[in-house]
């Protein structure tokens, strides 16, 4: 009797671990014996309605399609998760383990990359989001080395958009404009006041008159409707700046990916260098579209104008340099490599 009860214990015994282990089993894998996905966090500053919010979701979904379903990334539009101006430190510090925001946001932590920003005449957001990816992964500062870089997108060039007509130099004195960062020093160096405000608050400075004008990608007039609040726009894309944005990834959460699913971000990423500056342009598009609609006049500068507002805005290239040089970065290099690859293109890029 005594070894049967014993027997029975020893059975209970090794079934209690069985089912144990089962558990733990169940735990570390998903259901129908799937291994469990690899979640991650998405931090994104645009809303969830807007194109870049879209695009990059078509990014994370098609991550997850790639890897099988070994990665499941959950998406946190409109700077739910972290502040656009604390995306990047929050990826740093592993509060998101993906994040897209602005290197404009925290001016003077990207001292090469703000290059990227500068009045170089980009024809069109497709080019400036080329040769932003390709410049950072080319040079790689060390001032992004605290993260992973999956790629860069940057917006169509800066335009002015006003309320009475800007043809000449001399239509810029004195005129008040919305600008934020460097797009501030363009109206400086163009003889205008900078009146610095959030996007949202611009609509109804131009209406009021608090502001007489705004510098700005061609597509924000329909985005946040400000193309009723002016009459004109002013092409000055010869000169037009864009903003850079940075999709960037925790380094420990890379680091933890396997080589496959690493292997499928890094390809992934590259097309989507082309999709995101395709959204920008498609953006850009349909600001146009929508000015005319509105019968707003579009003003072309004549070449003598292109040429004088060009030598306006030299000095901050200028600054740009010399500021680089003195904290011994390659600054003039990497402009002058934006400036070739520029040059060297004839329209949108189809792809990296």
């Amino acid at each position: 009797m005594k070894n049967t009860l014993k027997t029975v214990s020893l059975v209970v015994a090794a079934a209690a671990v069985s089912a144990a282990l089962f558990a733990v089993g169940c735990k570390q894998r998903g259901t129908g014996g799937q291994a469990k996905p690899i979640e991650l966090t998405y931090s994104i500053f645009f809303p969830d309605p807007h194109i870049q919010c879209q695009t990059a979701k078509a990014w994370a979904a098609e991550i997850e399609k790639r890897t099988g379903g070994k990665v499941k990334i959950t998406i946190h539009p409109g700077g739910t998760l972290t502040a656009a101006d604390k995306c990047y430190d929050g990826v740093v510090n592993g509060i998101s383990d993906i994040g897209m925001s602005c290197f404009a946001y925290t001016r003077g932590r990207f001292p090469l990359l703000e290059g990227l920003d500068l009045p170089v005449g980009y024809p069109d957001g497709a080019t400036a989001t080329r040769v932003a990816t390709e410049l950072a992964m080319k040079y790689k500062p060390a001032e992004i080395g605290d993260v992973h870089l999956l790629y860069i997108h940057a917006h169509g060039p800066g335009i002015l958009a006003s309320k009475k007509p800007v043809r000449t130099l001399e239509d810029m004195k004195g005129l008040k404009v919305r600008a934020t960062g460097l797009s501030t020093k363009i109206v400086e160096a163009l003889g205008g006041n900078p009146v610095a405000m959030p996007q949202p608050d611009t609509y109804e400075a131009l209406q009021k008159g608090v502001v007489e004008a705004t510098l700005c990608p061609i597509e924000t007039l329909k985005g946040w409707k400000q193309g009723e609040a002016i009459n004109y726009v002013t092409d000055s894309s010869n000169i037009g700046y864009t903003t850079a944005m940075f999709v960037i990834m925790n380094q420990k959460s890379w680091d933890k990916l396997p080589a496959d699913v690493q292997q499928v971000f890094t390809e992934t990423s590259r097309e989507w260098v082309a999709k995101q500056g395709a959204a920008w342009d498609q953006a850009d598009e349909e600001g146009q579209a929508f000015v005319k609609e509105l019968n707003r006049e579009i003003i072309e500068l004549a070449p003598e104008q292109q040429a004088l507002w060009k030598e306006r805005v030299q000095p901050i290239l200028d600054d740009y340099i010399a500021a680089a040089k003195a904290k011994g970065l390659p600054g003039e290099e990497f402009l002058k490599d934006i400036q070739a690859l520029i040059a060297q293109s004839a329209g949108p890029a189809s792809g990296q």
